[in-house]
C-alpha cells in the first residue's frame, strides 16, 4: 500500500515537471516601477521557464484608446522609439522617461514549442514630473476685519500637487490652534486646492505670503507678495461727505442770488426798436420809407 502511494506520488511529481518545463512561465521584479522625467528605468520581464529556444516578445502600452506597440518583431515603435532597449530576454529599458511614458506596460512571450505556449504580465510605470512655479495671488491691501483670499496654482506636476503657504517665510499651518503666532488668526488652509481664506484680517495677518507646491518629484515656490492691512478712517469718511455737502449748497446759494440779481437774464436790441418822440404842439412826425427814419411835417394852427 504504502508503495502504492509512493508510486502515485512520484508520477504526479514527474507530470507536474514536465509540464513545468513545457510551459511558458514570466515574472518580474517590480510591477510598480516609476521615475522622475527625463531618468532611465527599467520594466522588468524575466522568463523563468521556456523550452521554446526562439521565442516571439512583443511590448504592448494599453492607454484609453487600446494597445499600441512598443517592440514588436525585434523592433522598438511608437513614442519610444530611440528612447528604449531590450535587455535579453524581454526587459525593456526606458532611456529617457517623459510624462507622456505613465501608463500600463504589457510583456507577452509566446513560445510555439511549450505545451502552455503563452503568457503576459502587466507592469504599471508612473512618470513623476516635478512641479513649476505656481501662479499666486495675494491681494496687496485688505481692510481691517474683513475677509481675503489668496490663492496659488500649478498644473504641470505629477503626481498632483500639494501646497503649502509661507508668512514671513515661517510656514502656516492648517489648523491655526496648533501654533502660537497664528493662534488669533480666522483662516482656513486647502492644501489640495491652494487657496488660503481668511476670514477676517487682523493687523497681525499684514506680511509677505508665499506658496510652495510639491509632490513626490520635488517642489516649487512663487516669489513672496505683501499683504497689507489697513483701519477704516470712518470719521474722515463722514467729514469728507459733509464737505461735500456745504460746497454743493454753497454753489446753489451762489446760482439763486445770480438769477435775483438778473445775471441771466437778457434783452435783446434791434434796429426796428424805436421810441416815438411825443409830439409837439403843431408837428406832425412822419417816417418815409426810403429814409428809413422820420421827419416833421409843419403845420400851423391858427
Amino acid at each position: 500500500m504504502a508503495k502504492t502511494r509512493l508510486a502515485c506520488l512520484l508520477t504526479l511529481l514527474s507530470t507536474h515537471c514536465y509540464i513545468s518545463v513545457l510551459a511558458v512561465v514570466l515574472k518580474t521584479s517590480n510591477d510598480s516601477p516609476w521615475t522622475d522625467e527625463f531618468d532611465r528605468v527599467e520594466l522588468s520581464c524575466l522568463i523563468e521557464s521556456i523550452s521554446t529556444t526562439n521565442p516571439r516578445i512583443e511590448w504592448k502600452k494599453i492607454s484609453s484608446d487600446g494597445p499600441s506597440y512598443v517592440y514588436y518583431d525585434k523592433k522598438i515603435s511608437g513614442a519610444l522609439e530611440n528612447r528604449a532597449v531590450i535587455r535579453e530576454p524581454a526587459t525593456l529599458l526606458i532611456t529617457n522617461a517623459t510624462r507622456s511614458d505613465t501608463a500600463k506596460y504589457r510583456c507577452e512571450v509566446t513560445a510555439a514549442q511549450d505545451l502552455k505556449s503563452f503568457d503576459e504580465i502587466v507592469i504599471d510605470l508612473v512618470v513623476r514630473v516635478k512641479p513649476v512655479v505656481p501662479k499666486c495671488s495675494v491681494p496687496k491691501s485688505v481692510p481691517f476685519g474683513k475677509s481675503a483670499e489668496l490663492s496659488c496654482v500649478e498644473e504641470e506636476g505629477f503626481p498632483k500637487s500639494q501646497y503649502q503657504w509661507f508668512k514671513n517665510r515661517e510656514e502656516i499651518p492648517d489648523d491655526p490652534k496648533t501654533s502660537v503666532k497664528f493662534f488669533n488668526s480666522s483662516y482656513t488652509l486647502n492644501a489640495e486646492t491652494g487657496t488660503l481664506k481668511f476670514v477676517a484680517v487682523r493687523k497681525e495677518d499684514a506680511g509677505d505670503y508665499y506658496c510652495r507646491a510639491k509632490n513626490d518629484a520635488g517642489y516649487a515656490e512663487c516669489p513672496a507678495q505683501n499683504m497689507e492691512v489697513y483701519d477704516i478712517d470712518v470719521v474722515g469718511i463722514i467729514l469728507g461727505v459733509l464737505v461735500v455737502v456745504v460746497v454743493l449748497l454753497c454753489i446753489t446759494a451762489g446760482i439763486c442770488c445770480a438769477y435775483k440779481r438778473g445775471f441771466f437774464s437778457s434783452q435783446k436790441q434791434t434796429g426796428n426798436n424805436y421810441k416815438v418822440p411825443a409830439k409837439g404842439d403843431g408837428v406832425d412826425y412822419v417816417r418815409t420809407e426810403d429814409e428809413g427814419d422820420f421827419r416833421h411835417k409843419s403845420s400851423f394852427v391858427i
